[in-house]
């Protein structure tokens, strides 16, 4: 029998070098390892409203077929997409997550002879999706913490990387785990100005939150830019997380090849009905972005008050400087029952990125680290 060091030389080089995604604690993992309750989760982006009503009617109105098989094509979920997006239904790419489809775009775009272009501080399955593939990784340097958008992606410094074997461009807008985020004029030039050989993937996963007149339209520049492919999840604004569901827009072409690579199956039934009806609850997006709005605020401005630096942000949720090494306070408010999310291994040691919820968990997150500067026990 061959020991495990021989199945790593049997693997594809370009799995070898790779890092598992470390996603947030789990509730259930937390109260199991400290013997505590009555926990709260601000780590991983989730929407604390919940799905939307009209999708738990779904579910259960789906719930006794699920001997069968979902419809592979997820015709009805992208007829109902392609109604609400005002797109073609040939240009839509259903995932099992928009995880997924940031690696099929990988899968089908990039090879060892290839390179794939990335800002510093960047969505991590970014890189791990071009490392998988056995391209390389061109990373950015990030804004300077001096500036308008601290951290965030430096796009003169993105196109400096862009050469003959550049296959991918990503860009998350807004940012993962920065909250920062690029007007319609700055991205629009961008993408104007990369040659033809170069798709651009757009990750516009947090896209609902943002308010305000500078947020770009991008389904509308497909027919301009017919290189550039959007991806955007039900797990954010609609809280359908739990079932992994997202979906890519771009040209019809691009589609075709990504559905060449798309497994059988991937979006399974619950996930297609529920998404489909997520995208009529109007009246959820508005209490959801109403609430995103005030518990940004409310969290900026506490942890201002207790002297960490917060960085703007346009999502659900907020990067802060602690001053120091973040560990240590993550590990204190666990203790406290909250978990938040350290992101050392974005290379911010320094940082927590904090979910908005509920304004009272939001409250009990600042009550904490207010106890914890204190001296006390929380």
């Amino acid at each position: 029998m061959p020991g495990p060091d021989r199945f790593s030389a049997l693997a594809a080089e370009g799995v070898l070098g790779l890092q598992p995604y470390v996603p947030g604690k789990p509730v259930s993992e937390l109260e199991r390892e400290y013997g505590i309750h009555d926990s709260i989760k601000l780590a991983s982006n989730e929407n604390p409203l919940g799905p939307p009503p009209a999708s738990l009617r779904a579910i259960d109105a789906a719930l006794a077929d699920l001997a069968l098989y979902p419809d592979g094509a997820a015709f009805e979920l992208k007829a109902a997409l392609a109604k609400h997006l005002a797109v073609d239904p040939a240009e839509i790419t259903v995932g099992n997550g928009s995880n997924e489809l940031l690696s099929l775009v990988a899968e089908t775009f990039l090879t060892p002879a290839t390179e794939a272009v990335h800002s510093q501080f960047a969505f991590l399955v970014y890189a791990l999706s071009v490392q998988a593939t056995g391209a390389t990784a061109r990373i950015a340097p990030a804004n300077p913490p001096d500036h308008a958008q601290p951290l965030g992606h430096d796009l003169a410094a993105m196109k400096r990387l862009v050469g003959p074997a550049t296959r991918l461009v990503f860009i998350a807008n807004p940012n993962n785990p920065t909250g920062t985020w690029l007007g319609a004029a700055e991205l629009r030039a961008f993408i104007g100005s990369l040659p033809p050989h170069v798709l651009v993937v757009l990750d516009e996963a947090y896209g609902e939150y943002v308010e305000g007149t500078d947020w770009p339209d991008t389904l509308r520049w497909l027919d301009e830019f017919p290189r550039l492919i959007i991806t955007r999840t039900f797990s954010k604004m609609y809280a359908l997380a739990g079932l992994r569901v997202g979906y890519s827009v771009s040209h019809r072409e691009i589609a075709g090849l990504l559905n060449r690579v798309r497994q059988p199956f991937n979006v399974n039934s619950l996930a297609q009905v529920a998404a489909r009806a997520a995208l009529d609850d109007t009246v959820h997006v508005t209490r959801s972005r109403q609430l995103n709005a005030a518990g940004l605020g409310q969290l900026s401005a506490g942890l201002r008050a207790l002297g960490w630096q917060p960085i703007p942000s346009a999502g659900n949720f907020v990067l802060v400087d602690t001053g120091g090494p973040a560990l240590p306070w993550y590990e204190k408010l666990l203790r406290a029952g909250v978990i938040v999310r350290p992101v050392a291994n974005y290379g911010l040691p320094n940082h927590l990125r904090i979910t908005v919820g509920l304004p009272e968990q939001n409250e009990r997150l600042l009550s904490a680290l207010r106890s914890l500067m204190a001296g006390k026990t929380p």
